[in-house]
């Protein structure tokens, strides 16, 4: 499956732009690319084995992002493009993100019926070490209805997208878009306790990765152990540990 890319955020830029104020810059970890991917896109996460109802991570920013041109993000979510009803684009995630001259932001993004992609401003200024719990959740009982929640909080009302329960395999990437310009982003995100909803409304089980995202010149990390693929972790973490699964997503 094609990742995503994350087009909302530009589309809301200029709304943006009026909210968030001016951000640092820092030079480690650069990755500077010409044409990566569709149209200047690359990534660095995975796609779980399972398809799922639902996606969940504690992301956190673990390095000031730079942004040359267009944006980076890490995220979470289900669909894609052509994954939605007679082939349309439909999706749904949430994350931080990351353009010029901008503070890195929190940000949901839904797509659905082949309709432009909404953007929705949830969070300014986020700072880095910041940890936020993240969940992209098919409603208990409503089959195809979907919320994003963040620290344990509903952020979106109730999304409906047809036809979607229990089709789309969860995804947890980080990703840079060059602008369409040669332009070095720098990036570095870390997911922690990332999981798969088996059901609506939350039966969480290991998020195990099948598909890997891994453009050249980024790097993905395990902090834990990944799951085998019958959900059982491979070894016991201390208490003190991060938990499974877990990763760091960063360039260079």
């Amino acid at each position: 499956m094609r990742v995503r890319p994350l087009l909302a955020v530009l589309v809301g830029a200029l709304a943006v732009a009026a909210l968030v104020g001016a951000s640092t810059t820092a030079t480690a970890g650069r990755a500077c690319r010409d044409a990566v991917g569709d149209n200047g896109y690359a990534y660095a996460g995975h796609q779980a084995t399972y398809r799922g109802h639902g996606v969940r991570a504690t992301l956190t920013l673990i390095r000031e992002p730079n942004v040359a041109s267009g944006h980076v993000a890490g995220w979470v979510g289900v669909g894609g493009p052509g994954q939605g009803v007679n082939g349309e684009d439909a999706w749904i995630q949430a994350g931080v993100a990351s353009m010029p001259g901008m503070d890195p932001f929190l940000y949901a993004e839904i797509t659905r019926d082949g309709r432009d992609p909404e953007f929705i401003l949830i969070e300014q200024g986020v700072p880095v070490g910041r940890s936020h719990r993240i969940a992209v959740l098919e409603m208990s009982g409503q089959p195809g209805w979907w919320r994003i929640w963040v620290d344990g909080d509903a952020v979106t009302e109730p999304v409906r997208l047809r036809q979607s329960s229990g089709r789309w395999a969860p995804i947890a990437t980080a990703e840079s878009w060059n602008g369409g310009e040669p332009a070095c982003n720098s990036f570095s995100f870390r997911f922690e306790r990332v999981s798969v909803s088996y059901g609506g409304g939350g039966s969480w089980r290991p998020f195990v990765p099948g598909d890997r995202f891994l453009d050249g010149g980024y790097r993905l990390h395990d902090l834990a152990s990944a799951p085998a693929a019958t959900g059982a972790y491979r070894r016991t973490l201390a208490s003190d540990s991060v938990l499974p699964y877990a990763f760091v997503a960063a360039s260079g």
